[in-house]
């Protein structure tokens, strides 16, 4: 699927929860369902920097040219957030998750529902997904 098609799925998904209080506990649900992340990527250098809660992201390129994501946090709602942000950027290509305008975010009212610190914290999280394509992407180069 591609990425904008996942968000589609997301905000179908969402638009089916009216309450804010099920939609936390849907994310939660879906923190919950994140698979466990190595230990030996809880270091400082997968730390999100602008996270009030710790976050561990790790990229790995797959063989067909393919972005993977892991990720955990120390927070559930984080734990959640991460969760759906890997749903959409994890196993699409360099160039698909850098040219991906993420607006499922904005569309399920998640944006507006953040603390402010909550909301940096999102922001950095996709930010370091996105120097991972980044990444990725120059080294193919």
């Amino acid at each position: 699927m591609t990425i904008n098609e996942i968000q589609d799925e997301i905000i179908s998904e969402f638009s089916e929860i009216d309450d804010w209080m099920d939609r936390y506990g849907y994310i939660i649900d879906l923190g919950n369902q994140l698979p466990p992340i190595d230990e030996k990527y809880k270091t400082p250098q997968h730390l999100i920097e602008g996270c009030q809660s710790r976050v561990w992201i790790n990229a790995e390129l797959t063989p067909d040219g393919r972005v993977h994501f892991e990720a955990d946090s120390d927070a559930i709602i984080v734990k959640g957030i991460i969760a759906l942000l890997i749903k959409v950027l994890s196993d699409q290509t360099p160039a698909d998750i850098l040219a991906s305008d993420l607006h499922f975010i904005d569309e399920i009212g998640l944006s507006e529902h953040l603390s402010p610190t909550r909301s940096n914290g999102l922001l950095a999280m996709v930010k370091q997904m996105k120097v991972y394509a980044l990444a990725f992407q120059s080294k193919n180069h």
